[in-house]
Order: structure tokens, then C-alpha cells, then sequence
């Protein structure tokens, strides 16, 4: 139940981790430079050769079995189920007592070596000797491919949207390792979405009062904003709590950045 306005100061997006995150591409957006692979929609997780985290830095609870396997590396990538099985594969991974048999089918796409220096490409490749040499069927690199024009990526788009994607990323080939916002990394979907940090809940009025009105977020740009709509009765019940991640859907921003429309989706994948 919501009863009044809380709100606290929690840290920033990707602070805790220093994962870089991606911006929204332009529609039109000219793919020379940049590597471009499928956007998946799994749990992002950091691995740092001893513990599998959630890029908020919350401890999983992986199986032994299934973090034995990982290589001796600082990854950065996706624990996913398949294409449209979000909610399954964040469901698996919150549980405390880990199933093995329900891991087994959990694939770990990995995009990014956290703190290895270099180009992007030269991080893309190490990436896939380090899966290479690991020879496990769970352990995948994630394909990054050169496009050569704005034609074809629109078709390659097309593709990954036909069979259930989500869409694309684009990440600068000569782009060194880097966090927090970047243009160096974008992603290229039909419906503009986002993740934000929950600051704060204002509660309902009239036929929600007692329930959740709103909530009060900021995103990774500091633009701090109410998202309204999008929830269901369940949702304003128990409202995703302050210092948690959730998805957001808008169409466009103000001339100030702030998200037009702006609506939920669901908890994000910071857990």
C-alpha cells in the first residue's frame, strides 16, 4: 500500500557497476563505424571471475556448477533464455536457492570485457577467443557484425524484428571501454524505451487512493520525471520498490529531455 510521497538519493544508474549504457539511435542513423549485433532481452551480468552480478551489483545466486564453467575474465553480458522470455529468465535468476536444471537452459551472451583495454573490435575478438578456449555450450559470444549502409541495416533490423527480437545495438568499433551514457553505444528499436531508477512513490487519488499514483524516476541522464500509466492493479499494490530499476516507454523527449508519454513496461533487468 502507498500511503505518502517517499523519496530517497539513490545512486545514479550503473554507478555500482560502471557499465556503459547505451543511448537511443536516431532512426536514420549512418552504421559506418560501428559494429552491429542483435539486442537480447535477458538479465544483464557482470562476471569478474568470482561472482556473477546484476549491473546494480546484486549478487546471483548461479548455480556452483554453472559459475565453475565461466573463463577466468571480466565479462559483461546477457543470462537469456531465448527471444520474448524476459520475465522467465528474470524470475529464474531472483530465486535464492538456485535450480540447477532450470540453469542448464540459461545461455550467457557475452558483449563486453570489463576494465581489458583497446578498441571495441579488439575486445570483440578477445571475447571470442576467450569462448573459444572456455568450450562450453552455455558460454556464447555475441556476433558483431560490420553493416554497410543505412539500407542494410534497416533490412537486418527487419530480420531480428521478424523472428521475435527486440532489435539492434551499434557500438563504435574504436571505441575504448568505457561507463556510465555514451553515444558510443546505441540501440535501434521501433518503440522507444528505457530504464530509470525508482527515487520515490507518490500515492493514488480518487479511485487509487491507497494504491500507487506514480512513481517518481530518474534516468541515466539525471532528468527526473513521474511515470503514471502502464501499471496494473497488481503493479500499484505492490509497486516496484525505491532503488529499484524499471523499464519505461515514451515517444520523444521535451526541450528539456524529459520523456513525453512516458509508461511502464516492467522491473528492469538490474533486479
Amino acid at each position: 500500500m502507498v500511503a505518502q510521497t517517499q523519496t530517497i538519493d539513490p545512486p545514479r544508474i550503473g554507478q555500482a557497476s560502471g557499465v556503459l549504457l547505451a543511448r537511443t539511435a536516431d532512426p536514420e542513423v549512418d552504421p559506418a563505424g560501428f559494429l552491429v549485433s542483435e539486442k537480447f532481452d535477458g538479465v544483464r551480468a557482470l562476471w569478474d571471475g568470482r561472482v556473477l552480478r546484476t549491473r546494480t551489483g546484486q549478487v546471483l545466486d548461479a548455480p556452483k556448477d554453472f559459475l565453475a564453467r565461466l573463463p577466468n575474465e571480466v565479462l559483461d553480458g546477457e543470462l537469456w533464455l531465448g527471444r520474448g522470455r524476459f520475465d522467465e529468465v528474470s524470475s529464474l535468476v531472483r530465486r535464492r536457492r538456485p535450480e540447477p536444471e532450470s540453469w542448464s537452459r540459461v545461455q550467457y551472451l557475452v558483449f563486453e570485457m570489463q576494465r581489458a583495454g583497446g578498441r571495441f573490435d579488439e575486445r570483440a575478438a578477445r571475447i571470442r577467443q576467450v569462448v573459444e578456449l572456455a568450450q562450453w555450450p552455455q558460454l556464447h559470444a555475441v556476433e558483431q557484425v560490420v553493416v554497410a549502409d543505412r539500407a542494410e541495416l534497416r533490412e537486418r533490423l527487419r530480420e531480428v524484428l521478424e523472428v521475435g527480437g527486440e532489435g539492434l545495438m551499434l557500438h563504435r568499433a574504436d571505441a575504448p571501454n568505457l561507463g556510465g551514457r555514451s553515444e558510443v553505444l546505441l540501440k535501434l528499436k521501433p518503440v522507444h524505451d528505457d530504464d530509470a531508477l525508482v527515487i520515490g512513490h507518490t500515492p493514488g487519488q480518487g479511485r487509487l487512493a491507497g494504491l500507487l499514483g506514480a512513481l517518481q524516476v530518474r534516468n541515466a541522464d539525471g532528468v527526473v520525471f513521474l511515470v503514471g500509466t502502464g501499471f496494473t492493479d497488481e503493479d500499484r499494490r505492490t509497486p516496484p520498490p525505491v532503488g529499484s530499476l524499471i523499464v519505461y516507454r515514451f515517444r520523444g523527449q521535451t526541450s528539456h529531455g524529459v520523456p513525453r508519454f512516458a509508461s511502464f513496461v516492467r522491473r528492469s533487468d538490474g533486479l
